[in-house]
């Protein structure tokens, strides 16, 4: 077997033979080129040949299948195709705000968030969840009690997208929060809610995209397009799902997702 392994993995750099027997301290950092070859050498001898992975059942019961398309946006019910004015106007607004979110982002992040605001950690996806969307949409309630509208309580109906709590989320943070966001949204319904958090999401956004932004932005875009089809006319929803398919064609260069000028 070493035999079979030394043919198919030949060695790289010439590494002498070496003597276990010698004194050999692994805390004593390797003094010459030759000897940091020796002891990852005999690391290398030290690992098993074979591992089993120790994987948890329950880890498996979410997202078992995977279902990528490759197909554009379906086209928009008729008469709400956006026009192309109309769309490079949102994209003008849209790289505004960027711009301002960019040069402002140290001056929000520093400011004092109210004693309420308790931003879940990056892994989070239920926290997430309910922290933008609200326990209400979250838990599908179709209204809100009589005491409960006296005042707003943002746990139940959902933190805005506020400058002050953007801008103390990294990359890694909003490409999460898109993503649980995105992944709520592709077995619910569009709200809201969903609408301003993708909208500041992709604000926050950094270009050049990477590839799981890339992939998500998107699926978030072919799922807006499915999802006014349904909408039944629905002005102000059709309105708002043009909108994020137009940026994330329009200013994140995926135009074969684009809305035809009407």
């Amino acid at each position: 077997m070493e035999g079979a392994v030394e043919e198919l993995m030949p060695r790289l750099l010439p590494v002498g033979d070496w003597d276990l027997s010698e004194d050999f301290d692994p805390t004593v950092p390797p003094r010459t080129p030759q000897e940091y070859l020796k002891r990852v050498q005999i690391e290398a001898a030290r690992c098993p040949d074979v591992v089993v992975a120790k994987i948890d059942p329950r880890k498996l019961k979410k997202k078992q299948t995977v279902n990528i398309s490759i197909s554009g946006c379906q086209p928009a019910p008729e008469g709400y195709s956006p026009t192309l004015k109309w769309q490079q106007q949102q994209v003008t607004n849209f790289s505004a705000v960027r711009q301002s979110l960019n040069k402002h982002r140290n001056h929000w992040r520093l400011q004092h968030l109210d004693s309420n605001v308790i931003m879940p950690k990056s892994e989070d996806e239920e926290g997430w969840k309910k922290f933008c969307l609200g326990e209400r949409v979250y838990s599908e309630i179709d209204a809100l009690s009589d005491n409960e509208n006296i005042g707003i309580d943002y746990v139940k109906v959902g933190f805005p997208p506020l400058l002050s709590i953007v801008s103390r989320m990294n990359q890694a943070t909003v490409t999460s929060v898109l993503e649980y966001l995105i992944s709520w949204f592709g077995e619910k319904k569009f709200t809201p809610e969903l609408g301003r958090w993708l909208y500041a999401l992709l604000a926050c956004l950094e270009k050049p995209l990477l590839p799981e932004a890339h992939s998500l932005i998107r699926q978030l875009a072919r799922r807006c397009s499915e999802v006014r089809v349904l909408e039944n006319k629905n002005e102000e929803q059709i309105s708002a799902l043009n909108l994020i398919i137009c940026l994330v064609s329009r200013y994140f260069d995926q135009r074969d997702l684009a809305d035809e000028p009407s």
